[in-house]
This record gives structure tokens, sequence and C-alpha cells, in this order.
């Protein structure tokens, strides 16, 4: 028996399949239409992009491994979260879906939280423009006539469910990531919903991301060679699929994530909101357990962007940091090119580039880059340690991952080691697979989501921490001070 992961991320689907070990045995990737941005601030994409893609890669799994498909029992979903896919009474999609990463609904997110002062208590979190509530809020705002025929909110991996198996549904770490989600009960709250004019009978049907969420389409059975009933998992959220996807599930577990945005995630036993540092609480994607995050938004998207401005590669950039890399220089970055979560929650704040001179070069550009989103990381541990939460050694995943000199100033800067795993893919995907295994043979997710071996251990330079500790303090001033700047 085989089994399926598929995460759904905005750029493109992968796809994976394991065997009940635990080992891949194939994978593919297939690229979707990239978001696109009709003002500052916005981002929405096409949903049928994501399921075109994702046909795409499943197709060409089923071409290169064939008898590998076959024997597929259960199929398991990740994806990027937060995205309103608004559908109307036939299933039609309303509208292109509004993004994790689309500001727009700034005010919309202070008006929610002035209707309903317990909201914050409820959620866990803060109202920011990156949930799904809001969104909706700001739809119901400026597009009545969208508004009005809304059916059903889905995220945009319970959309890829619908087309898979006609069902609305979602689990737990997903629904987190809407504002409507009592994260404490693990249930869709009535009084968050009617915030934004919504029921019960708007929202999908809950289940965790371990149990069988329907069954696949026999017709899609088909398409790729499966025999038999096919289960579809509810799969979890991004975050919390790689988290599946590395094993971490147990308290104090966690890792760092260099993707586009990026991520302090750390496991916890019960449900620990702390919405005064920004920090988002949610449930983990596998029974009675919840998980702490810092979100940055821009991470390795910081470093594309000054590829684009400098017209050079993003790796040649890196590797032109590594190599005149000497410690913190005069350059500053502030990552915050989307707007910025934690600690902040601030959809308005706007990166800058401090302390440029003649002698600035595209390398000593890159390396600020790269020590900004470290600052950024090391702002997320703060206010983390602030709700009581402590952190051993993490594991890395991403592709900025692959950056010996960005790993090295993350490690100096949360004065922690980064474990880098073993050669393989410890991502969504993989997450994604492990809960298809629990939910077609209701496996233990603590027996079948272990974490991989280590390849090696990057370690602080504690030569440097009293000059990154200095710089970092320069770093923290210049938010503020920019900010009243702009006013």
């Amino acid at each position: 028996m085989t089994y399926l992961g598929v995460d759904i991320g905005t750029s493109g689907v992968k796809v994976i399949l394991i065997d009940r070990a635990g080992k891949a045995l194939g994978e593919a990737t297939a690229k979707s239409v990239e978001p696109v941005r009709p003002h500052p601030g916005w981002s929405e994409q096409n949903p049928a992009d994501w399921w075109n893609a994702m046909l795409e890669a499943a197709d060409k799994l089923a071409k290169a491994h064939p008898s590998e498909m076959a024997a597929v029992k259960g199929i398991g979903l990740s994806g990027h979260m937060h995205g309103a896919t608004l559908l109307g009474k036939n299933d039609e999609v309303l509208r292109p879906c509004i993004l994790w990463n689309d500001g727009r609904s700034a005010a919309e997110c202070a008006e929610m939280e002035a209707a309903l002062p317990s909201l914050r208590a409820i959620a866990g979190n803060i109202a920011m423009p990156g949930f799904t509530a809001p969104k909706i809020a700001w739809v119901r705002k400026h597009e009545p006539e969208i508004y009005a025929k809304i059916a059903k909110v889905l995220l945009p991996k319970a959309y890829v469910r619908l087309l898979l198996t006609s069902e609305h549904v979602e689990e737990m770490s997903d629904a987190s990531g809407t504002l409507w989600l009592d994260v404490g009960k693990r249930d869709w709250s009535d009084e968050l919903l009617a915030v934004t004019g919504l029921n019960r009978s708007h929202m999908p049907r809950l289940v965790e991301g371990s149990a069988s969420s329907g069954i696949l389409k026999p017709e899609l059975a088909r398409r790729w060679g499966m025999s038999g009933s096919v289960v579809v998992a509810g799969g979890a959220g991004d975050n919390a699929a790689a988290a599946c996807g590395i094993g971490a599930i147990k308290p104090g577990e966690g890792f760092v994530s260099l993707g586009t945005s990026g991520v302090l995630f750390v496991s916890n036993d019960r449900f620990r909101p702390n919405t005064k540092g920004a920090v988002h609480a949610f449930c983990h994607a596998i029974p009675d357990t919840w998980h702490q995050m810092g979100v940055i938004l821009s991470a390795t998207d910081s470093l594309n962007w000054l590829s684009k401005i400098t017209s050079q590669d993003p790796a040649k950039l890196s590797g032109a940091a590594e190599t005149g890399y000497k410690g913190p220089g005069e350059e500053i970055f502030l990552p915050y090119l989307s707007g910025e979560r934690t600690p902040h929650n601030n959809a308005g704040a706007r990166g800058s580039f401090v302390g440029l001179s003649h002698s600035t070069d595209p390398g000593l550009m890159a390396q600020a880059v790269m020590e900004g989103v470290a600052f950024a990381f090391r702002d997320c541990q703060r206010v983390l340690k602030d709700a009581g939460t402590e952190m051993g050694r993490l594991l890395a995943v991403g592709g900025g991952s692959r950056s010996d000199l960005w790993l090295k100033l993350i490690a100096t800067n949360l004065d922690t080691e980064i474990a880098i795993p073993e050669d393989g893919d410890f991502g969504g995907a993989l997450g994604a697979a492990r809960l298809a295994l629990c939910a077609a043979e209701g496996a233990d997710p603590t027996e079948i989501m272990t974490m991989p071996g280590i390849k090696r251990v990057v370690s602080p330079d504690r030569s440097l921490s009293q000059a990154y500790s200095d710089q970092y303090a320069r770093y923290r001033a210049l938010y503020p001070a920019i900010e009243e700047a702009r006013k």
C-alpha cells in the first residue's frame, strides 16, 4: 500500500508517494499561474490554477510510477493558509481567491475587534489582514453583490478537496487561521462567524487532520490507475503539515522555515495564546495538540526582491554575501515588504535599508537582507518566550535552508542549534502523506510522524553574540522611528 501527499502552494503543487514505512517512492511538481497584485498590498489567485497544477503533478506521478500509484489507499492535503475562496450555491467560484499575504483588510480587522471585544480570547489570535475572516468583512463592505451570493467559504486546500471528493470539509490547523474557530474548543464559533455576518452553514464540516474527510471520486481514481476506495485525509495547513513531515508534534519540538514567508514553529500540549506579541496560537493537525508560530511575511521573498532590483540570481547574491562575510556590517534591512505579522501586526509596515554607503555592494546588501530576516526570527523568539514557551534545537526547512550563512545567522541570533535533516523532502507534502497513512490505516500519529536523521547541526557563533545583540538593538529601534516618520 502507498500514500499520496499533495502540497498546494501559491507558486505550484508538489505531490509525493510514500510506502507504509514512510519511504519516498516518487514525486512530481507542477507550476501554478503566479498570484496577481491588482493594487499595492493586494494578492489574488484563480483557484482553478491550484486544481490544474494538482492534476498535472498527479498525472506526471501516475505516468512515472504507475504501479505505486495503483497501490494508493490514502491521499493527504497540505496547503497555503488563510486564502478566502468564495463559492456560490452551486460551488461556482465567485471571485479570485484573496491570499494569505493580502493586506487590504486592516480597517476591517479593527472594526471586527471593536464589534466583538472577546474576539482575541475566543480565537486566540489578533485580527490580522492575513486571516480569512477580515477578507470577508472587506468583501461585504466593498463587493456587496459578491458577498450576497456566498454559500460557502473554503480555504485553498479545502477547495481542492471539494474537487477530489465533492465534500465541503476542513481540518483544525487550517481552520485556526480563519479567525472563525474557537481554537481551544476545536469548533466553529457562532460569535466569531456573526461578526462577518456568516453562520455555520457557510462553513465546511470540521475533522482532525489525521481523520478521513471523504473518498476520492471514482473517475479520478481511474484517471490515476488507483483501485478500490481511496481515503482523503483531513490534512493540514502548510506549517502544521511541515511539522508532521519532520516529526515536530511533541511539546517543545519545532522548526524554523525559510520559505517565501518565514515561520518559527513550536508544538504545544495545550492551547497557549499570546495575542499581545502577535503570536499565532493554532490547533495542530493531530488530535489534542496545538502549536504556536511567529510568522514573518517576507523571508526568502526579501532576497528574491533584491534579486529582481539588482538583476542578480538569488544564489549568486547569497554566495557573494558568504564570500565577503566578516560579521555584522553597517547596512541594516527591515524585511517588511508585505507588511508584518509577528510581532508588529502591521499590514502597512514597509521594508527599509539603513546605513548604505558608497562601499555598499550587492553582496553587502544581500548580507543585510539575510541578517534582517534573522532579526525578524529573533523578534518571533522573543514574543514566544514572553508566552512562556521554551524551545530546544530547531530543524531547518524551506528553500532558504540551503544557505549555510543564513542558517548560521539564525542560529547565532536565536542562540540555538539548527539541525539540517538528512537528504530528503520533509516538508508539507510528506506531512500530508503521513496524515493520509493515519487516516487510511487508523495508525497512531506519534508512531508515524517520527523525526528524520540529522545530516549536520549549525551551532551559534558565540564570538559574534554581542555584536549581533548590539545590531539587533539598532534593528529594533528602527521600526518605531520609521513608522513615526511615515505618519
